[in-house]
Order: structure tokens, then sequence, then C-alpha cells
């Protein structure tokens, strides 16, 4: 039997580890900290198909998104749920009435047959009966779609448990220093050999490689994305376009709270993670321009998690979500990648693992 070894207990590597040990491999996953213990629980605890990402043509990976939506919500209805989400339409907005209905015409289509409802128009007065306080000076409606949220952390460690009950030997507080091409890596004072090596640090993936002195074939964007969550109560999500820019933000329903995020800033990976003061003022600002005043003292937490982007020129807003696998002898490392798209993401790892092995 095979024995793979996973460096990188965020969801990818978790579910990679799993979808190992299903296709017959003996899998060992290290990781240095705890599992699900840093961006995969700092998210926006959506599993969505990635609306918005239709406007950078991502077809491919809209659609392989919302087929992961449905198999996370098929999993655990505890921990994963359907959630209402309204993209408000607003007179001077900078998206035209046909284009939003065009974005979810597509998106409901790439859906195919989900059982989550498709979308559809409501009227202000409709709107506007639910408490939230959203503003109706120039209101139009609104789309209405749905996509699922989920408790991250919990989802995460309920994924790792799968994985543990197919045999992967789940290792914490092991922190691997170097990796070699010929399946040998470096733990504490050991070296320890595999028949592959799966590089699924995230956002520490090129870190890792320049570590082991191994030539990376592709760069990372790491954007810092943070939240605030207010101690105030919302009856469905939101998503809406920051004033005066074309970025749109969440605005959802979160444990009886109203979670807002996320913001999109460039930072090294070895930096704090932490969401600054400018970035809590930029949330609370959109929150207060669409349902009134709000001050910070209802900021009851905040948090901020770092997404591995692969590496664009200017914009992050614009970065490509689409992950890339990049085999180089028996070490084969994750890039990208997103916490909908893990389910996919691993499948593809353990195709490629077994072809790597002739298996």
């Amino acid at each position: 039997m095979p024995a793979i070894a996973v460096i990188g207990g965020g969801i990818n590597g978790v579910m990679s580890a799993w979808a190992l040990a299903r296709a017959g491999h003996e899998v060992t996953l290290f990781e240095r900290d705890t599992l699900i213990s840093h961006t995969s629980q700092a998210s926006s605890k959506l599993l969505h198909g990635g609306l918005r990402y239709l406007e950078n043509g991502e077809i491919s990976l809209v659609r392989r998104a919302l087929a992961d939506r449905d198999w996370w919500l098929t999993q655990d209805s505890k921990l994963a749920s359907p959630l209402a989400i309204c993209l408000p339409l607003y007179r001077h907005a900078r998206r035209a009435r046909w284009q939003l209905k065009t974005g979810l015409w597509l998106y409901d289509r790439l859906a195919g047959h989900s059982a989550l409802p498709r979308h559809a128009f409501l009227p202000p007065s409709v709107l506007l009966q639910n408490g939230d306080r959203l503003c109706p000076q120039q209101l139009l409606g609104a789309y209405r779609y749905y996509d699922a949220q989920m408790d991250d952390a919990k989802l995460g460690l309920w994924a790792a448990e799968q994985a543990r009950a197919a045999g992967v030997s789940l290792q914490e507080h092991a922190s691997v220093s170097r990796v070699s091409c010929d399946g040998s890596l470096q733990l504490g004072g050991q070296q320890l050999q595999f028949d592959a090596i799966v590089n699924a640090c995230g956002p520490w993936a090129e870190r890792l490689l320049s570590q082991s002195k191994i030539a990376c074939p592709l760069a990372l964007d790491t954007v810092r994305g943070s939240h605030i969550v207010l101690a105030r109560p919302l009856s469905q999500g939101y998503l809406l376009e920051v004033p005066d820019e074309r970025r749109v933000v969440f605005v959802l329903p979160w444990q009886g709270q109203t979670l807002i995020g996320t913001t999109e800033q460039r930072q090294a990976p070895d930096a704090p993670v932490e969401c600054s003061a400018a970035e809590a003022s930029y949330l609370l600002r959109l929150y207060q321009h669409y349902f009134g005043p709000a001050n910070e003292n209802e900021i009851c937490a905040r948090y901020a998690g770092i997404r591995p982007l692969l590496k664009s020129a200017h914009d992050p807003n614009r970065a490509q979500r689409e992950h890339a696998l990049i085999a180089q002898g028996r070490l084969l490392s994750i890039f990208g990648g997103k916490w909908t798209t893990s389910p996919s993401l691993a499948r593809e790892v353990a195709l490629r693992v077994g072809q790597q092995l002739g298996t």
C-alpha cells in the first residue's frame, strides 16, 4: 500500500487526505498547529458557487463550486444549511438590473438540478417587511437567491473525523520543516520517507518550497480577508455593493448576530493575521450606508484569515479563484483553492497522486 504524506491540516489538506485514504493509500497528515485552526475557520461561513466570479468569466469554477456546495448540504444538516441572500437593486447602482438578472439566470443554470430554490425578484413592499431596516430610498426591489451557510470550524473537524475513520493518521503539532522531490521530509530531527507528498499548506505552500530549496513554479497572492460581527439580528443574507466601488460585501445572519465581510488586502503570510481598525471601520460604514446608524460599540467580534490566491498583476479583487496542482517528482503542491471546492480538489489530488504512482 503506497504511503502518502499530506502537509497541512486546513480544509484542503484534510479533504485530500480523506480522498487519498478512500483511494487505498496509507495516509499521514502533518499539521504544525491544530486541525482547521487558521484560514479554514476564518471564512465568511458560506458554501457558495461564487456568484461574483461570473464577472471574471470563471464559469468552470462556479459550476464546480455549485456542485460541491450541494454535496456539502447532503453531509450534515446541523453544520450546513440553505441561506437566502438578497441583491438589492437601487436606482443608481453600478450594476444594472439586466446584469443582475443575467448573472443569476446563469448561476441557476450552472447549478443544474440543485435542490435549492432558483432566484426570484422581490418588490420593495415585500423586501422591507422583515425588520432588517434596509434603506428604502431609491430602492427598486431585490433579487433573492440561495447558497448555503456553514459553521466552518465544526464542519472542518467533521471532515477530519471522516478522514480519521477512513484510516488517515492525523498528526497535530507536527511541523514539517523541509520536503524533497524524492518523497522524503524533515520532521523535527527525523527524516521520513514516503511514496508521495502533498503540499497542502495553503498560504504557506510557497514558503515550504522555499525552505526546502525547491524552485516554486507559481507565485501566490496572500490576501487578508477581514470580518466584523455586530450584536444585532438579521433575517436573511445580503450581497451589497460598496459605495463608490465595484466591490461587493456580504452582510449575513450568524448565530443570532450580523456578520459583515470581507475585505481584500495583500499581506505577508507570516505577518499577524488580524482585522485592522481601518478594515473594521470600512465594513461598519458599509453597514451604516444600507441599514442606518450603528456604532463601534456594537462590534462584538472581529477576525481575519489569509487566502492563497494565484498571483495577479494588479488588483487582488480581480484575482482568479481557481487552483493549480504542480507535480515535482514525488511532490505535489496545491496552489489556491476554496473552502467550498475542497471535495472536488481532493478528488483531483487523489487522481494525480495515483497517476504519479501508477496505481
